[in-house]
């Protein structure tokens, strides 16, 4: 299991802390300390579309106008903050973000 997220992230350390205590083998990615490769933008754009950009984020209101007009794979490579998170990865399934019923099915 990869949870990708960043280490400052408040859902990030809830969901982290959350899997481990449930026993999980997680694999945690700080995506701005290591940044993502083409491939894995790739995956999570084919997995979740423009939802993988956290549009409220301040660092995707400070876009500029190309930018903001750009494709979400451009502007998580150009910006990793602006992905929203988590992102789990458990085998072949994939979950966007962290509420109660992702918590549920991955720490049953």
């Amino acid at each position: 299991m990869i949870l990708y997220g960043l280490s400052t992230c408040d859902t990030t350390k809830k969901a982290l802390k959350a899997l481990q205590r449930a026993g999980k083998d997680v694999v945690f990615r700080d995506v701005r300390a290591e940044p993502l490769s083409r491939a894995e933008i790739d995956t999570i754009i084919a997995e979740f579309g423009d939802r993988a950009v956290n549009k409220q984020s301040t660092t995707y209101r400070g876009f500029s106008d190309f930018l903001r007009e750009s494709e979400a794979d451009a502007q998580i490579a150009a910006q990793p903050t602006v992905m929203k998170r988590p992102i789990v990865q458990d085998g072949a399934a994939w979950y966007l973000g962290w509420d109660a019923a992702i918590e549920a099915k991955l720490t049953a």
